[in-house]
């Protein structure tokens, strides 16, 4: 059975739906996300929670300090914002695609939504777990914010190849293109 946004009832149940699916980077939440304009608070709580997390798990390279709490979540908002502009100019503005069609507040929502995976960088604060962990989450979320971007500027040419050289697809194939059409008809 697959659960749809329309099937989740309540902010709460919908938030955390959207923090479950953007972390393992579900095109359809990506696409929900972008669409509604009451996600750019959540996208904003997200970055926030991640900032939060990443400084809880600061604790395990150089000690619990409630300085380094504030100072990783101001960063993270202001980082979060000035990302999303750079994505906007470049995307939406300097190299845009015929079908891209971005606003800043997309871009924002679905890159905010992109921090979710940044939440585990709370086990950071294990011994011995701060590089492994950060490093894992940081990649992840440069895979969440390719998604996002993709979807808040719009699937186009070069997302396609990219999605190629990530995932082929058996149409993609050099055995499926490669071979001659069959034709049911006799000359």
């Amino acid at each position: 059975m697959t659960l749809h946004v329309r099937d989740v009832e309540g902010t709460f149940e919908l938030f955390l739906y959207r923090l479950s699916g953007a972390a393992v980077l579900d095109a359809g939440i990506y696409e929900s996300i972008e669409s509604d304009p009451r996600a750019t608070r959540q996208a904003a709580a997200v970055v926030l929670l991640s900032a939060v997390a990443a400084g809880i798990g600061a604790g395990g390279l150089i000690g619990p300090r409630p300085v380094v709490l504030a100072a990783i979540s101001a960063l993270a908002l202001v980082t979060w914002l000035a990302w999303g502009m750079l994505m906007f100019q470049i995307g939406a503005r300097l190299l845009p695609e015929p079908q891209t069609s971005a606003t800043l507040s997309e871009l924002l929502r679905t890159t905010g939504f992109a921090a979710s995976p940044g939440l585990l960088q709370v086990f950071a604060i294990l011994p011995g777990m701060a590089i492994p962990v950060f490093v894992g989450v940081w990649l992840w979320m440069i895979g969440a914010m390719i998604v996002g971007v993709r979807h808040a500027l719009g699937s186009g040419r070069r997302a396609r190849k990219t999605e190629r050289w990530v995932a082929p697809s058996p149409i993609d194939s050099p055995s499926a293109s490669s071979s001659a059409p069959v034709s049911a008809a006799q000359p």
